[in-house]
């Protein structure tokens, strides 16, 4: 799990431009499945046949990472840039950018008072002289990701993209553990999610689940002064209660709470009062699918230095793991 994880954070996937994690992800999982494709905009979807009639069981995490795009090349070959998804500008200063051909920049910002940064005050460095040199290598459009190794640190990692490559981590140990189930299992790396969940809306719409579950990171309340929240590190699988796009529906509750207290897996209820993740799009689609989310809890959320905690991890790969082989007699 710690290579797989590895190799996928430090890959390249900004939103819309998540052609070589799918590729790299369709590799690790195309054996332990029946079939894999990608749709038209970008999702990677597996499928594990069931033995008999169950449910359409979709479960998804987005592949893509927030980013940056270049907007503008100055006489000094200094890039402006705009964000692909949530990035703050408190955390990118100093930081750096690395862009699909393997281009490094360093973010810069202008003089004034750092409580007053924004965006439009910030640049990258991708040490060239002129507008010309910078040009060669970087184009206006260009898209570019947070360059930051993996970093092992015992018991938890850290790393840029843990939101929300932890998630098909997930997602892809629990393909390889789960043998047979009596459902048709539906699980979608999903694209664009960073930029207001699109991928997961289409595939929900071409699979019509009768179950979809999102798995993604979730914030924590258990550093320093850290607003209020019962999320903890190391505390288990957190089984979404509502966010900013969904409220979980309550047989969906009711049927992962089972499943986590009947196979001993550590687990903590989530409320988040900002945010949404894939199943905000999911249950929404056609006439409505029961939904609900499996958060790892993260903290540091969209910096360069997400952590989770390995038993996190591992609960909710089980706690996956269980849905598919049971009979969801909540659904019935």
């Amino acid at each position: 799990m710690k290579e797989t994880l590895r190799t996928l954070v430090e890959s390249f996937g900004p939103s819309g431009h998540e052609s070589e994690i799918m590729d790299l992800i369709e590799d690790m999982i195309k054996e332990y499945v029946d079939d894999t494709y990608c749709d038209s905009i970008g999702n990677l979807i597996a499928v594990k046949k069931g033995t008999s009639g169950g449910k359409r069981i979709m479960f998804a995490a987005h592949a893509d990472e927030i980013g940056v795009v270049v907007t503008h090349i100055d006489d000094n070959g200094f890039l402006r840039f705009a964000s692909v998804g949530g990035l703050s500008p408190f955390t990118l200063p100093g930081n750096r950018v690395r862009f699909a051909d393997g281009t490094i920049g360093v973010i810069g910002r202008e003089k004034g008072d750092f409580k007053d940064i924004t965006l439009d005050k910030l640049f990258i460095d991708i040490g060239v002289a002129d507008k010309d040199e910078a040009a060669a290598a970087v184009q206006v459009g260009d898209f570019g990701i947070m360059h930051q190794e993996c970093i092992d640190l015992g018991r938890r990692m850290t790393a840029k993209s843990m939101d929300d490559r932890i998630g098909c981590v997930v997602l892809i140990e629990t393909i390889k553990k789960v043998q047979d189930t009596p459902h048709d299992l539906f699980f979608v790396f999903t694209a664009q999610e960073e930029v207001g969940i699109r991928g997961a809306r289409t595939s929900a719409f071409a699979i019509e689940p009768d179950l979809g579950i999102a798995i993604d990171v979730t914030l924590t309340g258990d550093t320093p002064e850290a607003p209020r929240m019962e999320v903890s590190l190391g505390s288990g699988a957190a089984i979404k209660i509502k966010d900013s796009s969904l409220i979980t529906h309550p047989k969906v509750k009711a049927l992962m709470t089972r499943l986590a207290e009947a196979g001993d897996i550590a687990y903590q209820y989530e409320v988040l009062e900002r945010g949404g993740t894939d199943a905000g799009a999911i249950h929404l689609s056609r006439t409505g699918v029961p939904s609900g989310t499996i958060s790892i809890p993260c903290r540091y959320v969209h910096s360069v230095s997400e952590m989770v905690d390995k038993n996190d991890v591992q609960a909710c790969i089980d706690l996956v793991a269980a849905i598919c082989g049971d009979d969801l007699k909540e659904l019935q």
